[in-house]
Parts: structure tokens; sequence; C-alpha cells
């Protein structure tokens, strides 16, 4: 009988231990500052502080003149499902249209970056107590996956007419109908349907989430990003 309670007991042991070792990890991402004498108010300021300035860093990154064109991780490229129609079109002498096609798309995704400001910003007042925990005791993204959650449908509507308007404005649409035409002009080609601002959208909006991600990272890792009092003395406890 004492045999088999004995063995019951290790087997709660055993099943409860990974429970208790995410408790405890979370728990040591919350009193790092305590045991640093930092208040709960001053951690939570360090960290909006620490997002607003990443979320401000990525928007310089990301909205600028080739912010994403010369960026090879977020650059804009033909779709994939336009890849048969971007090589059938270079064989027959369109390169130079489609790389200034791909141009445009970026500089419509450049001019609508800077909007996103606004709503990450309004994300980060936004945050409860709960929401700082889950981001202390995540990983070097954590921040980054808040961000998506909470912003990702208000920064595609804000992005949708940006990216439409600015690609209207520098002839996106037009060249992409223009390409389209000639492309079913070519003999036994299928026609090809895409929703051309949605796919830009979503493209911009992984960019700048991608940049967020780097930028959250250096800000836990790199004592150098840490530009403020409040951030040194925070992350650097």
């Amino acid at each position: 009988m004492i045999i088999r309670l004995l063995i019951i007991f290790m087997f709660f042991i055993i099943s409860i231990t990974p429970a208790f070792a995410q408790f405890d990890k979370l728990l040591q991402g919350l009193n790092v500052g305590k045991q640093s004498g930092l208040s709960d108010a001053k951690i939570g300021d360090g960290l909006k502080e620490a997002l607003k300035i990443g979320a401000q860093n990525t928007v310089n990154i990301t909205g600028k003149t080739d912010g994403y064109f010369l960026n090879q991780a977020i650059k804009i490229l033909m779709p994939e499902k336009l890849k048969t129609f971007e090589q059938a079109l270079r064989v027959v002498g369109y390169g130079p249209q489609l790389d200034e096609f791909i141009l445009s798309m970026n500089r419509a995704a450049e001019k609508a970056a800077p909007f996103a400001k606004d709503i990450l910003w309004d994300a980060i007042s936004e945050m409860t107590f709960e929401d700082a925990r889950k981001i202390l005791s995540g990983n070097d993204t954590a921040a980054t996956s808040y961000f998506k959650g909470k912003t990702t449908k208000k920064l595609t509507a804000a992005f949708k007419p940006i990216v439409s308007n600015s690609m209207n404005e520098v002839g996106v649409t037009r060249q992409y109908k223009d390409l389209v035409g000639r492309y079913e002009s070519i003999p036994f080609v299928q026609k090809e349907s895409f929703d051309l601002d949605s796919y830009v959208v979503k493209k911009a909006l992984d960019g700048l989430f991608h940049v967020l991600g780097q930028e959250e990272k250096k800000i836990r890792t790199n004592p150098t990003a840490r530009v403020t009092d409040l951030l040194k003395e925070v992350f650097g406890k």
C-alpha cells in the first residue's frame, strides 16, 4: 500500500513539474525589477518606452525612400502567383518595365509605413498589466507578436487606401494592367487575376513587423540601443 502511494505521489510530482517551471520563468521575468529595487510602475514605463522607441525606429527605417526596396529582407517582389507571368514577359523584352513595376510597389509601401506609428503607439497605451507580463516573460520578439495581434486589422485598414492611392499616383496599377495585357497577348498563356493592392498591403505589413522584431531584439540585448536613462535603468538590470 505504501509503495503504491509513493508511486502515485511521484507521478503527480512529475506531471506538475513543467507547469512549475513555466510559472517560475514568469516570476523571474516579472521580478527582475524588484530584485534591482525597481517598482512595477517603473518597469511598466520602461517597457512602454522601449516599445515606443522600437515603433518609431521601425517607421523611420521603413517609411523612407528605399526603406523597403533596398532592404533585401523586406523588399516586395513579384507575387509567387505571377512568377510565370514575370518570366514570360522578361523573355520577350519587358524586363525594365517589370523592374519599374517592382520598384513602384515598394514605393507604395514606403509611403504607407509612417502611418503605422500612431496605431502602434495606441496599442502601447492600451497595454494591460497582463499584456506586460506576457511580454516580459516572452521571447525576444514577444512585443512584436503583441503588436501583430492588436494592430494588424487596423494597420490593414489604414494602409489600403494609402497604398491604393500611391499606386495610382505612381502608375503601378496602370503598369500592371499594361503588363497583364502584354502577357495575355502572348499565344497560349493562361490569364491571371490578382488583387494587387491587398498583396502590397500584406507585404508592407510583413516587412514592418520584421523590422519591428529586429528593433525589439536590439533593445532587449544590445546596451547601445537603450538610448534613454529609463531604458538603461530597467533593461540594464
